[in-house]
Parts: C-alpha cells; sequence; structure tokens
C-alpha cells in the first residue's frame, strides 16, 4: 500500500494544455476512480503517474517520496490497460510470470506468486492456454492477474472494462472490487462510466478540461454536487436543470411554476439560477405544479421512465418505481421534493448551497 500525492501538475504536448494544475492526495489503501469524459486528461494523468508520460511541471510523490524522474519500472505500481496487452504466443501461465522473470526472480518464487494468483482470481484452469483461445472477460482478469504477481504498492487500472459487454462488466466491477477488499492496496481506476466510479469508488475524482472539478466519496459527490457539470455527470440518469429568478424567498421558474426556496440556499433577489432536481424527486401530482407534456415513456416492470417537455421545451427525466399507467402525448404535473432540490449559478454553475 502507498499514500500517492500529486502537488501542481500540469501537462502540455507543444503549445497544448491538456492537464491545468492538478492536486490530489490519495490515501493509502483508497479505491480513488478517475471519471469524466472523454478528453478530459484522466487516462493521461494516469500514465503520468504509472510514469509512462512525462509532466510538464509539479510533483508526483509515493509515501512522501518524489517519483517524477524514477522509472516506471522502479515505481512499484502495476498497470492493468484497456487492449488487455497480453503476449497472443505466451500461455497464460508464461504471460503473469513474464515480468518476474525479467527482473531475476527466483524460479520457486515466480511459480508460487503465479499459482497464488490464479487461484485468487479462478483462472486455474486457463493457465496452459493463449489469450486468442480466451474470452473478453478471462482475457481481463488473465491482465489483472499479471499485475496482481507484482505485488505492487498501487494498481493502476484504465478503462479495463470498456470492451466487455454490459453484463460482464458488472461481474468483472465486482471482482475487482471484492479483490481491492481482499488485496487492500491502493488502486486507481479510470473510467468514463459514472456508475462504475459510484458502485466502485471510496473516492471520486470528477475531471473536466485537465482540471478537478469535485474529490470526495461518492454519496458526498451525489448529493451535494460542488457544481451544475458535476451535478449533471454523476448520478442516472443525469439531473434536471429548470432556469428561473429568485423573488422574495421563493424561485420563479421560467415554466411558470414557482417553487419556495429555504434558508439552504444564498441567492439574492433577481438572481438568475438554474434549479436542479434528480428524476426520482419529482413526481406526478394532482396538485398544481410543472406542466409537462409526456414525449416517451420506459416500462422497466419493477419501475419507469417518463421523458418529458414543459412548456418551454425543457427536457426532464421523471423516475418512479413500479409500473405507469401514463402514455406518450398525456399531460401531467409535476411537483418537485423541495428538500432534494439543488440550486446553481449562471456564472460558472458553482452551487448555491450555504
Amino acid at each position: 500500500m502507498a499514500e500517492l500525492t500529486l502537488s501542481g501538475i500540469y501537462k502540455s504536448y507543444g503549445s497544448v494544455d491538456v492537464i491545468h494544475g492538478i492536486d490530489l492526495s490519495i490515501t493509502s489503501g483508497d479505491f480513488c476512480v478517475f471519471v469524466g469524459p472523454s478528453g478530459c486528461g484522466k487516462s493521461t494523468l494516469l500514465r503520468m503517474i504509472a510514469g509512462l508520460e512525462d509532466i510538464t511541471a509539479g510533483q508526483i510523490s509515493m509515501d512522501g517520496q518524489t517519483v517524477n524522474h524514477i522509472p516506471a519500472a522502479q515505481r512499484g505500481l502495476a498497470m492493468v490497460f484497456q487492449s488487455y496487452a497480453l503476449y497472443p504466443h505466451m500461455s497464460v501461465r508464461q504471460n503473469m510470470s513474464f515480468g518476474l522473470e525479467n527482473l531475476n526472480m527466483p524460479k520457486a518464487e515466480i511459480t508460487q506468486r503465479v499459482d497464488e494468483a490464479a487461484r485468487m482470481l479462478q483462472i486455474e484452469p486457463l493457465m496452459n492456454r493463449k489469450p486468442g483461445q480466451l474470452s473478453g472477460g478471462q482475457r481481463q482478469r488473465i491482465a489483472i492477474g499479471r499485475a496482481v504477481v507484482r505485488e505492487p504498492k498501487i494498481f493502476l487500472f484504465d478503462e479495463p472494462l470498456s470492451n466487455l459487454d454490459a453484463e460482464l462488466r458488472v461481474a468483472m466491477r465486482a471482482e475487482i472490487a471484492d479483490l481491492h477488499a481482499r488485496l487492500g492496496n491502493t488502486m486507481i481506476y479510470v473510467t468514463h462510466d459514472q456508475v462504475e466510479a459510484m458502485t466502485m469508488a471510496d473516492k471520486i475524482a470528477v475531471l473536466r478540461n485537465g482540471l478537478v472539478e469535485q474529490f470526495g466519496r461518492p454519496l458526498d459527490l451525489f448529493n451535494t454536487p460542488a457544481n451544475r457539470f458535476v451535478a449533471g455527470f454523476i448520478g442516472s440518469p443525469s439531473m434536471n436543470f429548470i432556469k428561473g429568478t429568485v423573488e422574495s424567498g421563493a424561485i420563479k421558474l421560467n415554466n411558470g411554476a414557482v417553487q419556495v426556496l429555504d434558508d439552504r440556499f444564498c441567492v439574492q433577489n433577481g438572481q438568475t439560477v438554474e434549479l436542479g432536481i434528480r428524476a426520482g424527486d419529482l413526481t406526478q401530482s394532482t396538485a398544481e405544479g410543472i406542466s409537462a407534456s409526456v414525449i416517451g415513456v420506459e416500462q422497466l416492470g419493477s419501475e419507469s421512465y417518463l421523458y418529458c417537455r414543459t412548456v418551454l421545451d425543457e427536457p426532464l427525466t421523471v423516475h418512479q418505481r413500479g409500473q405507469t399507467s401514463v402514455s406518450k402525448g398525456d399531460q401531467i404535473s409535476l411537483v418537485i421534493d423541495p428538500a432534494a432540490m439543488h440550486l446553481f449559478d449562471l456564472d460558472g454553475g458553482q452551487s448555491c448551497r450555504v
């Protein structure tokens, strides 16, 4: 296990800046996920930690020791790639032992480590096969096993499940989380899938345009997002946003509805804001609320999703437990759970929460 500290990290490719000064401290033993849209810099940041990319400025430290100029092979890290990166001409056992052989480790210890990893990952029957004889999920287990045998201080995962089908991704998420629980090593995991981030992480760093927008525990990011971007990125389906103006302790929404505010929010009369509300906190009601037209319905048996538009063509998604009698084309009234509201200013999208 190791503590990792990033201080003032910048990365440029010529005149193009991709990482703009990241400060981050990852506690020893944590499972930290870097999440964000494509091109936000998360994989570049991971590769700089691994030593596969030079940093332009800043300092990377492990347990207080600066590792900027230490070669990748000497940092005590192990990386699992999206593409598996297995040697096709080698057996599973040879793939897992190859890195240890290059370190001139005694054969007996190599065999012991490989056998222990195979038992842990339940891949013992595959040890004499070649990668071309394995499924995608099996290949990913081998790639993880190759990392495990190195007994690294920190595991690095670069979108390791993106090539797998949906059902297998769910199973592999559970396996990686279980591996972390058993080993206790620090793990850093890159993904663009916020569901992976929410279900696996101890801490999440949400990145956008080479900056960390928010860093914290998954439910803290979900319940108290720092800004509109984090609010819209964390949570599935995405948060709904409705523009309005603050008037005398309430927000008058542009679609005509009025929502009373409480003292959780720091706003001023006349301020234009966006109200954020999650799909599960909008309720269909006979009371006066937000008038909306239903443009689509998804019936999933135990839950339903209504896709709506307000009179101003604002999109709203409603999540309901169970089944619904609502149909496409219906006009419905929606009320907001006031305790679940979020407010964001229009100047940078920062949260208006006190």
